[in-house]
This record gives C-alpha cells, structure tokens and sequence, in this order.
C-alpha cells in the first residue's frame, strides 16, 4: 500500500495511525502559537513578503502559481524575488543563487525550473530568512517572493496565499502521518488568498495549467503541438505530487498513454526509462530538469503555462501596497 492511497483512499489503517496525528497536530500547534506570542522570533524584511504555500504535502501547483506571479507582478512596474527551500538540494553551502544552469543536484529541481522561467533572482537555502538576506543584499528586488514557505513561521510574512489541488482536496482529512495535512484547514482563515487549482467558473480566485506544447530533450530546439502525438503510444514520466493529473490531462488531449509514475522529486537515472518500444517519452517539466542530462532519444518535455484569474494579483498587489513598503 502506497502512502497516496492511505492518505486519499478509504484506508481503515489511517485511523491506526490517527493517535499520532493527534500528537503531531499539538506540536504544530504550539509552535504557530509560539510565533505569534513572541516566544520564537520572526525576522521582518522592509521589502514585502509574499509566501505561496499550501497545507497538504505535496504538489498543488504553487511552483507554477509563483512563476505566473512573478510575470504578472513585473507586468505591473514591480521587481520581484523568489526564495525557495532547494528541496532536496545537496549544496554544502547555502544560500546559492540559482541560475537557469544551475545543477539540480545542487539546489534542487523547482529552484532551477523557476530560475529558467522566471526573469528574476531566485535564492535557495532551507533557511528562507537566510536566503532572503542575500537576495536583498544582492539585487535590488522590491517584493520578495516566497515559493512553499507557509510554514515557515520564521519568515515574517506581509501576505499568505494557499493553493488547494480541487481534485484531491485534503484527502482523509487528517494530519501526518496519518493523512496529507501538514496544519489544520482552519489555517485557510487566516490566509489572504485561497486558490483553487481547478476550481475555474466554481471559486473566485482559481488556476489550471495548459499543455500544448512539447520540446525536444535531445539538445536540439524542434517544437512539437502535442496534436502531433495522437493517436501513437507514448511513455509519460512525472515525479510530481500529484502525477495522475498530468497522465489524465494527456488523455485528454487524445494521446494514449503509458503511465510511470516516480515519487516527487525522483532522482533519475537511464535504468529508470528502458523502454523497449522506441516510443515518445513525454514528461513534465520538473522531471526535465533532471532527465535532460541523460540525453534520451525521443524525448519531450511538455511545456505548462498557468491561466488563472485577475483576482489573485489584484488581491496581492492590494496587499503589497497596503504594506506602505513599496
């Protein structure tokens, strides 16, 4: 049994491990109330704040949210930063500002994805005060930008946006490790902006990510539409928190498709793709950033662009103005 389909499954073994969650939602209880009394200190920037989080573990779609952010905020006169975590990065030294050659390895998958999408300094360290310092310090950034960092209470925040997955929701409700939640969902109160990955024409403030477009892993610059995989057989990767929603967006578009699923961020090697049938082998692109190293032949990185509604940078910009630090 998978630990998905305890947390989002009807698993009667969830409720063996609920005792624990009780234990593990004290603690995390205490230590917010610990922040907010003054008891554990918060470092305050004279730059505003913006953290996207969410409060399940696992992929919701904030990575992409910050990228749409970051483009929508420059559109508006402003000068965004990123700070992020470098999961799972095994850099000796931090903070390290990424760039779009950075090695994953190094600083981790989603701090280069945003560094080669977004036109703006992006700074990895655990310690996000740490890598907001240097970026501060460094450039000359008037917002900074917080990607997964919604609890990390040591990071004053000025604004607190949360993305839900509508498809999967919380699953089983509970706290870990007997379910998904990493804080309670009345944590959403205290949020500013809550948004809804699917929840178009339902929820006033939304997203959805579109595919259609793959480019060429082989060192070339050959585009395909994704029309152009119809009606073939092709391999599709994801090491994502929530892989079946890219499997399931393929289908949609009419391509038939053969599932690998690897945990979020998977560190891959050749053994891991060999295919025998010479078929296309499509893949997110978080999983590219690490895949396009091994060189495979035939393979496509599926670009994902974010559409979501004028309502969240409107709330946000509101609350950066509001903060009189801009």
């Amino acid at each position: 049994m998978s630990i998905e389909s305890l947390w989002y499954g009807q698993q009667p073994l969830a409720w063996l491990l609920w005792p624990l969650s009780l234990v593990y939602r004290a603690v995390v209880a205490m230590r917010r109330l610990a922040y907010r009394t003054g008891l554990k200190s918060s470092t305050r920037f004279d730059k505003p704040v913006v953290v996207i989080g969410n409060l399940t573990v696992g992929g919701t779609g904030k990575t992409p949210l910050v990228i749409w952010l970051v483009e929508r905020l420059r559109d508006a006169g402003f000068k965004p930063g990123i700070v992020t975590r470098g999961y799972r990065g095994k850099s000796r030294s931090w903070p390290r500002r990424v760039a779009a050659d950075s090695d994953p390895v190094e600083v981790g998958d989603e701090a280069v994805l945003m560094a080669r999408r977004c036109d703006c300094p992006v700074y990895a360290a655990p310690d996000r005060v740490v890598a907001a310092g240097q970026l501060l310090a460094e450039t000359d950034v008037d917002v900074i930008l917080a990607d997964d960092g919604l609890q990390h209470y040591a990071l004053a925040r000025d604004i607190e946006v949360a993305v839900i997955d509508d498809a999967r929701g919380f699953g089983n409700g509970f706290m870990l490790p007997a379910g998904p939640l990493r804080e309670s969902g009345c944590r959403l109160e205290d949020v500013d902006v809550v948004v809804h990955h699917g929840g178009e024409g339902v929820h006033p403030h939304w997203m959805r990510l579109d595919i259609t477009q793959a480019l060429s892993l082989d060192g070339s610059t050959q585009v395909k539409s994704l029309s152009e995989f119809v009606g073939q057989s092709v391999h599709a990767i994801a090491g994502i928190g929530n892989p079946a929603r890219f499997f399931d967006r393929l289908r949609e578009l009419g391509l038939d498709v053969v599932e690998h699923a690897f945990p979020d961020h998977h560190d891959y090697i050749e053994q891991d793709f060999l295919f025998a049938d010479g078929a296309a082998l499509l893949m997110t692109e978080k999983d590219a950033v690490k895949v396009a190293a091994l060189r495979l032949t035939n393979s496509w990185m599926v670009r994902a662009d974010t559409v979501a509604s004028d309502s969240i940078v409107e709330q946000v910009i509101d609350g950066i103005r509001r903060t009189n630090k801009v």
